[in-house]
């Protein structure tokens, strides 16, 4: 079923996009591979080459004329974007919403909500077009579920939700699948963002529990994206075991 389909995703160079990447390259999906460090687009474009036909496109989604410009750019067959894996995002910042930093809201709602916006413009009309076609939109446990000190983040996952049922809506009439995955406390490069760096409180997130891990997530994309035609899944949210909610967690030692 999943033979030759084209997949377009962001955020590709790492995390949850790059493992969804060399999942779905496994499974026979021809690949668009989208993010702003081109020398790790590199090496992975290099590297799944190997198992499937890659390409890459390096853009930042933040911005709506290179977002254009890049996706306007593909020739050919892969013009044909079966499923797109919104999945670029970030968080900055823990801190309550009075002494919050404005450069890291603008950062989060810039590439978690109007990112999506941009990537979703260039990809729909030919989904529309073809009457067919996937929208994964990579949410968090944060958007259905505010915590303390999460504000902006916890909004821009929110708007995320809603874009998600909003696309569904709008989209319905014409086939194609809109899929909305809200992970919970996924082990990546996440964190260090988040600290800006601070590796020891990075680290600090994730002790005392085993937490998901960016292939699980992927895994679960694949399942997604695999169903038959008239099934879609709507709406998933993922946890590690050890974590009951968005705030509840359960660590040993």
């Amino acid at each position: 079923m999943n033979s030759n389909r084209i997949a377009l995703i962001t955020g590709a160079t790492s995390g949850i996009g790059e493992a969804t990447a060399c999942i779905l390259a496994a499974n026979n999906f021809k690949l668009i591979l989208a993010g702003r460090r081109s020398d790790r687009l590199e090496k992975l474009t290099d590297e799944l080459c190997q198992v499937t036909e890659v390409i890459s496109l390096s853009f930042d989604v933040r911005d709506r004329s290179q977002t254009a410009h890049s996706i306007g750019s593909l020739q050919g067959e892969w013009k044909n974007i079966d499923v797109l894996v919104n999945n670029a995002g970030n968080a900055h910042g823990l801190a309550p919403i009075q002494t919050g930093e404005v450069e890291d809201w603008d950062a989060m709602i810039d590439i978690n909500v109007k990112g999506l916006l941009y990537v979703s413009k260039q990809v729909i009309p030919g989904m529309i077009e073809r009457r067919a076609g996937h929208i994964i939109n990579i949410g968090s446990i944060a958007g259905k579920e505010v915590y303390p000190n999460g504000n902006v983040y916890c909004a821009s996952k929110s708007a995320v939700d809603a874009l998600t049922k909003g696309m569904r809506m709008d989209l319905n009439p014409f086939g194609i699948k809109v899929t909305g995955i809200h992970p919970g406390m996924v082990e990546t490069e996440f964190s260090l963002v988040r600290f800006k760096g601070d590796a020891e409180r990075a680290k600090a997130v994730y002790q005392g529990l085993t937490p998901l891990y960016a292939e699980d997530i992927a895994d679960v994309i694949l399942f997604a994206v695999t169903r038959l035609s008239h099934v879609v899944i709507a709406d998933m949210v993922v946890l590690p075991t050890a974590q009951a909610s968005a705030t509840v967690l359960k660590r040993e030692g």
